[in-house]
């Protein structure tokens, strides 16, 4: 018996995803984690409506979601004061990510990133051929000019940064990416990944200009609203970029229970506050930590800190290796010099504190490795 042969792109591909799962480090090491703090989820959890929201949802699970998600996309019209054919919601922003370059890029066409931005990006364009255009990184920023200048040379249908960074924790301000959105040039898309903008200071996000085909954001429950499990995030454009979405889109990808909960999140706006709060105080605990162990954090507007080890990538991911030995798992950039920092997510107190006991260790054994 014969089958069908992978296409000669699937052939070409590597069998890899762009992040091992803490749970496959688990099972590797044979324990659970003390401390979670690698995937920038909200150790905080969600909130308590939205958590009885999804409770009472769980009943209603025999049925398919609503495939237009309409309370949901009726709700964040009235919240960004934009008109519901405006956003489009998906099982994550990584989905997004996915169904716009399937939308957009053919083999061989150009799209413009940041060298050592969010991989799941990269690996979506990869995966339908489109050829990866990069620049590097300026002072722990991604950097708007120079991302502006690659599209221009390379003809690129899509250019992608986040606002603000994933995995740096930086930012810039709102008239900054203004700038940037102005600049796009004519038949080039602006991919702004706002996954954190609900944890960045005032005056971070460019006001939303649904006139403008020339920008598309994304953005998600999944950080601040403590919802990474229930894979929800949604884009907002024109009507005509959102609507393409209904062309090669999951429309019943969503679930029920996903639905209500995030419905419910979006309302209890306390709890947001709440949220706020808590991932200000551990942004500067483990900036305390890092102080404490002579190191530097680098100023964060998201739910994570990316602290400075001082060396290069080698000394960093011993560090890393040590603390996940430890039982901390934490994750770091991958491309220099980026990678000379690992990255802490924020948590909750004991959390912090097995990191805090595990951190000299760790620093030690990297030191102690380098002779």
């Amino acid at each position: 018996m014969t089958k069908p042969h992978l296409t000669p792109l699937a052939q070409s591909l590597p069998a890899s995803v762009p992040f091992v799962g803490p749970e496959a480090q688990e099972r590797a090491q044979g324990s659970p984690f003390k401390a979670r703090l690698g995937a920038n989820e909200s150790t905080f959890g969600p909130s308590p409506k939205a958590i009885a929201a999804m409770q009472k949802a769980a009943s209603e699970v025999w049925m398919y979601g609503d495939p237009e998600s309409h309370d949901l996309r009726q709700a964040l019209a009235k919240h960004h004061n934009i008109g519901p054919d405006n956003i489009m919601i998906g099982e994550g922003i990584d989905t997004l990510l996915g169904v716009l370059v399937r939308l957009y890029v053919t083999a061989g066409d150009a799209v413009v990133t940041s060298a050592g931005a969010y991989p799941t990006f990269n690996y979506h364009v990869a995966g339908f051929g489109g050829t990866l255009h990069t620049v590097p990184y300026k002072n722990d920023h991604e950097d708007p000019d120079a991302l502006i200048a690659k599209a221009r040379e390379t003809n690129a249908k899509l250019i992608y940064i986040a606002n603000p960074d994933n995995p740096m924790g930086t930012w810039h301000n709102a008239a900054r990416m203004q700038q940037m959105i102005d600049a796009v040039p004519p038949g080039c898309l602006l991919v702004l990944d706002e996954a954190y903008i609900e944890l960045a200071p005032e005056g971070t996000a460019p006001a939303i200009d649904t006139s403008a085909d020339n920008v598309i954001r994304m953005r998600t429950f999944s950080k601040a609203h403590g919802m990474a499990g229930a894979r929800v995030g949604y884009a907002i454009s024109t009507a005509e970029v959102i609507n393409g979405f209904n062309k090669v889109r999951n429309h019943f990808g969503m679930s029920r229970i996903s639905q209500a909960g995030a419905l419910a999140a979006l309302e209890d706006r306390a709890w947001l506050d709440h949220i706020k709060s808590q991932v200000s105080s551990a942004r500067d605990t483990i900036g305390q930590i890092a102080a404490d162990n002579g190191l530097t954090a680098l100023p964060s507007a998201t739910n994570f800190v990316a602290i400075d080890c001082g060396h290069d990538g080698a000394f960093a991911s011993g560090v890393l290796v040590g603390l996940i030995k430890a039982g901390v798992f934490v994750r770091m950039p991958f491309v220099a010099p980026q990678n000379r920092c690992i990255r802490i997510s924020c948590g909750t107190a004991e959390q912090l504190d097995a990191f805090a006991a595990a951190f000299p260790d760790a620093i030690q054994a990297a030191h102690d490795k380098l002779g």
